[in-house]
């Protein structure tokens, strides 16, 4: 069976008004799912406070909304995947790049890699999907409001290295 980043029940849309408020409610699945540690949630929100992650996609389009690649340390975490996140409302991150500016994001990758030498490698493998997957395409993962298809759509689309 071929090893993949991605688990069809590691897929989740959130209703969720704050960024916190998505953590708790993913965090909580992935806990009850085990892919996650106890101390999950405590870690990630501090990780994100100190290292923010949202990521301004306007220099690949304008037509996109920003995501965010939450992470922490492999310590927390039982599972080497992406979890995808999609937001049925706009939620604040700061920016990655400039910390001080706030983002509004409507779709996260979170990162789960109890692998420390390979953290870096799925952050880049998830920017060159972004940078390399056409707009349209995008467009049509950052509307779905199934698991289902976002599931499907990563598993095909994805060019994984791992």
């Amino acid at each position: 069976m071929k090893k993949t980043l991605f688990a069809p029940d590691a897929v989740f849309i959130s209703k969720e008004t704050s960024r916190d408020a998505v953590f708790e409610d993913v965090a909580r699945q992935l806990l009850q799912a085990g892919y996650v540690k106890d101390d999950f949630l405590c870690n990630l929100k501090e990780r994100e406070n100190n290292y923010p992650t949202g990521i301004d996609i306007t220099p690949i389009s304008t037509e996109l909304a920003n995501v965010a690649i939450p992470h922490t340390e492999g310590e927390f975490v039982n599972a080497r995947l992406i979890v995808p996140v999609k937001l049925t409302q706009e939620v604040t991150f700061k920016n990655m790049i400039l910390p001080d500016e706030e983002l509004s994001v409507k779709f996260l990758f979170m990162i789960l890699n109890n692998d420390p030498e390979g953290q870096a490698n799925v952050l880049a493998q998830i920017m060159d999907f972004l940078s390399q997957t056409p707009v349209a395409d995008l467009q049509q993962l950052f509307a779905s409001e199934d698991t289902t298809a976002i599931y499907q759509f990563l598993a095909t689309h994805f060019k994984e290295d791992i």
